[in-house]
């Protein structure tokens, strides 16, 4: 399919001292951008310099991953942060992230919420404009990552950011083009060739079936592997090779 490109990201450095969840390594092989954990859900000093430092040999972007400061809940439990607050630690993780980046070669090339403060800023426009202050407390104009049509994105173009949406072929969507909670059943999609599928269609059609049965359009210029995930490389790997057999071209969009 000519003319159409996607990048491809996914969360990395998703350990903590001695425990590791991802597999940066191998990951850092197949994805254009590395979504990386700057300290609040997980992810730590060294954990940050070694996937910077892996991310520049392999010519992956870096992007930061902020979130709520939840390490025991991974970041995927809902919190209530004051906007001044929330904007300070936003800024604080992209700063923290830029340090290792820049030694390693590279720089900060956009920002991505993670899990509850993902989905939050959704919808909820406080906390959407509070992400989008943080962004520009750390400077440089980066773009931001998230779902097409969300608050996050609308604050992010009011601000003059450029707003990146994004897709997941491994998450379920509600009618609306939100993702289901993951609270729900099928709020995850195991089956690989289902992955693969949903990830071509995203991006080759534009849109996806909906977990009450309905084709959803989804445009976006990013898409999502999870790499916590049993199973993550190989589905990653599947997962381009068939975006790339559809004829689509797969580089970074930073």
């Amino acid at each position: 399919m000519s003319g159409v490109s996607i990048d491809l990201n996914a969360d990395l450095g998703e350990g903590f001292g001695r425990w590791t969840l991802t597999d940066d390594e191998r990951l850092l092989s197949v994805v254009t951008s590395a979504n990386v954990a700057c300290g609040f859900h997980a992810g730590d000093a060294v954990t940050m310099r070694r996937v910077c430092e892996l991310a520049v040999e392999r010519g992956v972007r870096i992007g930061a991953q902020v979130s709520y400061r939840d390490l025991a809940g991974f970041g995927r439990r809902a919190m209530d942060v004051p906007a001044a607050e929330l904007a300070a630690e936003v800024a604080y993780q992209i700063g923290a992230l830029e340090v290792f980046a820049r030694a390693a070669g590279s720089r900060v090339a956009y920002v991505k919420p993670h899990g509850a403060l993902y989905n939050r800023v959704v919808r909820d426009a406080e906390q959407a404009a509070a992400v989008v202050d943080g962004v520009l407390l750390a400077g440089g104009g980066l773009p931001v990552l998230g779902l097409p049509g969300s608050q996050l994105h609308e604050a992010a173009v009011r601000a003059g950011l450029p707003a990146v949406a994004e897709a997941f072929g491994d998450r379920a969507y509600r009618a609306d083009g939100s993702l289901l909670p993951r609270g729900q059943e099928g709020a995850v999609v195991h089956d690989p060739d289902v992955v693969v599928e949903r990830s071509v269609a995203l991006v080759t059609a534009g849109a996806v079936t909906a977990h009450c049965g309905t084709s959803v359009p989804v445009r976006a210029r990013s898409l999502c592997l999870h790499g916590d995930t049993p199973g993550a490389v190989e589905l990653a790997r599947r997962v381009r090779a068939g975006l790339e057999s559809a004829g689509v071209t797969v580089g970074a969009f930073a």
